[in-house]
């Protein structure tokens, strides 16, 4: 792995000098990080940009260019100067672009030297991501035209370089954002709530690069564990004929096997006695590949890989989310991947480990990257420290109500595109497909495609909704407690719960909310453990593989992050935050019932949907004038159709008697209510409210019953439990029950 660090000290070698003046000034954004104050144009994330395909020699185009608006779809490529300066590869829109500012069109410009030891190579000129549509001219003549904004692009402008001398590269950019129906994330031009500010133009690394006529152009690694093989295979571009392959798997110095096979066809690599890769353990095996034709080396390259396996079995009666052939609770942050000043680029490699360092030391052993495709280099970091990885494909018209039909055909090239980009990196263990039925459409058929393409990783149909029983999980969103549903073919996780809003004077954006408010930091790690215990009773009772915390860092107008957005704090406390997660990757909590759910046997309950006296849920309220009707309720199409009597109208009240045994003080103390209910909820206990939910569940959620209502219960005697539930429309859906947690099975 040391070699591929050479290559760092070569491009600073072979920064470009600019050939002309150039004025450029940071802008100031609402918040900024402390990595802003370290930039300098001479030095824009220099690293090389594609730690799994590295070759030593390349040329870092990042840094100060020309920049102006475009005026016009027709608009000819201009001549000349162009009238401002933009810092590569920051979004027009950010800070640290020095423009800050929107516009649909843009047009870049800048010139270069192509060192003179690469003559007689062929010149790739590299774009990691540009947003959205994109067209590249080089010495004034058109290379094409690129869409989408995650993937990685080049083009060969070997034909259309001078032999000596500067060189001239234009770029027009064109990106409607919310005008478009494209995926595009978190992405608008009217940010608010959950949806931020958009990025617009080049955001990823730019560079140059010679490769031999005959060449590498991509490889592909997939890892056997069962097998202990890896299967490698090396795609080249030019003549083929004679061409073979040499591939050689090293620990360090220590070589593992040499094996020697044919270019374009998969080589088998046995890896005796193989270092697994995982959380706690992220060995990465390294890969130096060679190209020859006859006895003589054409090109080489040197790349990675992790030998871990992700499947799905099923253990203790449900179907569960292996990591090498072992049932591993994932527990990880959605990571929005937004910065204060960069916007959609972080602003140093730096800034971008930092993040994943934290979320590492906070306890958690995998990350949702929520909608947003990132460069290389984030996922080298994940597979270097050892996190698994959920990757959302960008959603299209993301919560903006935007009448702009789906591009169906960008949405499905686009994920082709995202996994055969991102297919090596052993950290990805997920391929999510949809968001919250944004711009969701063809899932069965666009599974089946992520399917066929790598069958090597667990596909997410649709993380909380809509649901066609396809893909490998079943994904929930509950706020602010984790909840599940239930099923028998696939695993089930909570692809998003939490959201604890808490300010920081001084480190916001504006003033910001949350799902669930704590005033300082005792009270949001009392809530952030309580969800974690949570978390362990639906494990280990129902079953629950991976639950995802919103979220890593506030974003905008969201203050719901473990650390602030410009990442100065972290809210919690580090080492109960990693208790809190370290338990619910191995601890259980059993729940032992004391009112049962109706969930397999139905539970008779008095009811009415007319508004009884204020005092209906008090022990000696007469409700012999409600009707009697077995849970569950709610309207035919929630919940798989699951309910028994049906409540359509806008309330609905409830009660029903029950006995419990003897408790002891402890158990009272770790009393539950375990609900399901897709409405607002007032809940109480022989007269005394039990606990405040202020927000609707989409599953089965746990709620700590506070110590007055746990204290009124009677022993071996009658009890009372009496709930209101609120509907404001849509399908809605009612079953309760109370247990005791505990250690013990």
């Amino acid at each position: 792995m040391k070699a591929k660090f050479l290559v760092v000290l070569v491009a600073s070698i072979l920064l470009p000098v600019l050939l002309y003046a150039q004025q450029w000034e940071l802008k100031k954004a609402p918040l900024m990080t402390k990595y802003s104050e370290c930039l300098t144009p001479e030095k824009v994330l220099s690293e090389y940009p594609r730690p799994q395909l590295v070759r030593q020699r390349w040329f870092n185009l990042n840094g100060l260019w020309e920049f102006q608006p475009g005026i016009g779809a027709n608009e000819p490529a201009p001549s000349g100067k162009l009238s401002g300066t933009i810092l590569v590869p920051f979004p027009v829109e950010s800070a640290l672009s020095g423009v800050k500012g929107h516009y649909e069109r843009l047009w870049y410009r800048r010139k270069f030297i192509i060192p003179a030891n690469w003559r007689g190579q062929r010149v790739l000129l590299h774009f990691g991501a540009v947003d959205y549509e994109t067209e590249v001219f080089v010495n004034g003549k058109s290379l094409g035209i690129h869409t989408g904004g995650y993937d990685p692009f080049s083009f060969d402008i070997t034909p259309f370089v001078k032999s000596a001398g500067e060189q001239e590269v234009i770029v027009r950019v064109f990106d409607p954002t919310d005008a478009g129906g494209f995926p595009r994330g978190k992405q608008s031009l009217k940010p608010g709530g959950i949806m931020y500010t958009s990025t617009t133009g080049i955001w990823q690394t730019v560079w140059l690069e010679p490769v031999p006529v005959t060449s590498i152009d991509d490889i592909k690694i997939v890892p056997d564990v069962d097998r202990s093989v890896v299967k490698v295979t090396v795609n080249t571009q030019g003549n083929t004929y004679g061409l073979s392959i040499i591939a050689n798997v090293t620990n360090g110095k220590e070589v593992i096997k040499t094996v020697s096979g044919k270019a374009n066809t998969e080589i088998i690599i046995p890896v005796p006695s193989a270092k697994l890769w995982s959380p706690d353990s992220p060995f990465l095996y390294d890969l130096g590949i060679t190209l020859k034709k006859g006895h003589k080396t054409i090109d080489e390259v040197a790349s990675y890989f992790g030998m871990r396996k992700i499947s799905i079995a099923k253990e203790g009666g449900f179907k569960k989310i292996f990591l090498n052939n072992k049932f591993l609770f994932q527990i990880g942050p959605l990571d929005q991947g937004f910065w204060p000043d960069g916007i959609y680029t972080a602003p140093s490699d730096e800034a971008i480990k930092y993040d994943l360092q934290t979320i590492k030391a906070l306890g958690f052993n995998m990350v949702r990257k929520h909608i947003k495709v990132e460069p290389y280099r984030w996922y080298y970091w994940a597979d270097k420290l050892g996190l698994m990885v959920w990757q959302d494909m960008p959603s299209v018209n993301s919560y903006t109500n935007n009448p702009v039909p789906i591009d169906t055909a960008a949405f499905s090239s686009q994920l082709t595109r995202l996994v055969k980009t991102h297919w090596n990196s052993p950290c990805i263990v997920m391929w999510v497909i949809f968001n919250e039925s944004q711009g969701q459409h063809n899932t069965a058929e666009l599974v089946k495609r992520v399917r066929a393409l790598d069958p090597s990783r667990l596909i997410d149909q649709a993380s909380g909704s809509t649901f066609f029983g396809v893909g490998d999980v079943l994904d929930l969103h509950t706020y602010p407690p984790p909840g599940c549903l239930v099923s028998s073919t696939q695993a089930i996780v909570c692809g998003e719960y939490g959201g604890i809003g808490y300010k920081i004077k001084g480190h916001l954006w504006d003033d910001g909310f949350g799902y669930i408010a704590a005033n300082n930091q005792k009270e949001y790690d009392n809530i952030y453990n309580s969800f974690a215990n949570d978390l362990i009773a639906l494990k280990t009772n129902r079953g629950l593989s991976a639950a995802v915390y919103t979220q890593i860092t506030d974003v905008e107008a969201e203050i719901n992050g473990l650390m602030t957005y410009d990442r100065a704090v972290i809210k919690g406390n580090i080492e109960a935050i990693k208790t809190a997660n370290t338990n619910a990757i191995n601890k259980k909590l059993y729940m032992h019932t004391v009112l049962p759910l109706s969930e397999k046997v139905a539970r008779t309950w008095k009811y009415t949907f007319i508004q009884p006296d204020t005092n209906f849920y008090k022990t000696d309220f007469n409700d012999l004038l409600w009707k009697s009707g077995e849970a569950e309720f709610g309207t035919k199409d929630a919940h798989d159709g699951r309910v028994r009597t049906i409540w359509g109208t806008k309330d609905i009240w409830l009660r029903q008697e029950f006995t419990v045994g003897n408790l002891s003080a402890k158990e009272r103390d770790n009393l539950v209510l375990y609900l399901h209910h897709s409405v607002d909820f007032d809940i109480y206990i022989n007269g005394i409210k039990a606990a405040d939910i202020g927000i609707y569940t989409s599953g089965y959620t746990i709620v700590a019953i506070n110590k007055a209502a746990s204290g009124s219960l009677i022993s071996n005697g009658k009890n009372v439990i009496a709930i209101h539930c609120k509907q404001d429309g849509g399908a809605q859906y009612l079953d309760a029950g109370i247990s005791v947690l505990s250690p013990v099975k």
